[in-house]
């Protein structure tokens, strides 16, 4: 999700710098914002075949109508930054009304910063209960816009509504378990840790064992390449990993002892200490898997 990532924080930039124009123009914030998301989906935006602009329906003209298949899979309403349209009811209805004339299933509302993916119809029930997903990309944490809006990538959109499901069980089960009283830290943990794995602290290392694979802990269990199969390796890979977190003359020093490191003979209880002593000195969580 690397471009998607880099898209929204494009996105965010441009709101910054210039609110005052998307707040008044519309045009722009097709062109300038909701483009470059849709891009960053994996849409051909120019491609008619895949994104048709000005889409007519029976109540009017859609925005934008997301092709699938030869068919239109959902419409897309475009307002300007100036329109609340969490708080506002209309335009969302009338994405609904496009949508339901035409018996296209799924709308997805934007202003460019915030973006709402609908179920258009359902018999039974409101539409507010039928909003699939909700982004905020100004006001949530980026990790947690991008991963909302890969949903509506072309690849992934036929299951948005699934995947939408799966994410609002997660995120309800997580502050659950918060209520609880489980802290932040132990629920990633958990999440991320992999079943049947035999992984074991630095800390209780001999030395003697043949490691298949390396890990530290960063918002979550990182999988780190492992340079060599054996401690020395593991050595080899946190100084990577530390040289990529470090700038300027504290990442050229981490880039020497690395090198210099490579080519020396190294003894596993050595290799070991050092590992020990980095773990402490840079308050990380390593783990190995044997």
């Amino acid at each position: 999700m690397e471009g998607l990532t880099k898209a929204v924080a494009s996105v965010r930039r441009k709101i910054r710098s210039h609110r005052e124009l998307y707040a008044k123009n519309e045009e722009a914030v097709k062109q300038h914002l909701i483009g470059e998301v849709f891009q960053a989906l994996g849409w051909d935006w120019n491609n008619p075949e895949e994104v048709r602009p000005e889409e007519r329906t029976e109540d009017g003209r859609a925005d934008y109508a997301l092709i699938l298949d030869g068919e239109v899979f959902a419409y897309v309403e475009a307002k300007n930054l100036g329109v609340n349209i969490i708080k506002r009811d209309e335009p969302l209805r009338q994405l609904a009304r496009y949508c339901f004339n035409s018996g296209v299933k799924y709308g997805i509302l934007t202003n460019g910063a915030v973006w709402i993916a609908v179920k258009a119809f359902e018999e039974g029930s409101r539409l507010r209960d039928r909003v699939l997903v909700t982004v905020n990309i100004e006001e949530e944490p980026i990790e947690k816009a991008v991963l909302k809006l890969s949903i509506l990538s072309k690849s992934r959109i036929t299951e948005m509504e699934r995947i939408a499901s799966l994410l609002r069980a997660l995120e309800l089960s997580f502050l659950g378990l918060r209520g609880e009283g489980y802290s932040e830290e132990m629920l990633i943990e958990y999440l991320t840790s992999r079943e049947g794995m035999n992984t074991v602290p630095v800390g209780e290392l001999k030395g003697d064992e043949t490691p298949r694979a390396a890990y530290v802990y960063d918002g979550g269990w990182k999988l780190l390449p492992l340079q060599e199969r054996s401690i020395k390796g593991v050595l080899l890979s946190i100084l990577l990993y530390l040289e990529k977190r470090a700038q300027g003359y504290e990442r050229e020093e981490i880039r020497r002892a690395y090198e210099h490191i490579r080519r020396m003979s190294l003894s596993p209880e050595t290799a070991l200490e050092v590992l020990k002593k980095l773990e402490e000195e840079e308050k990380l969580r390593i783990s190995v898997e044997i």
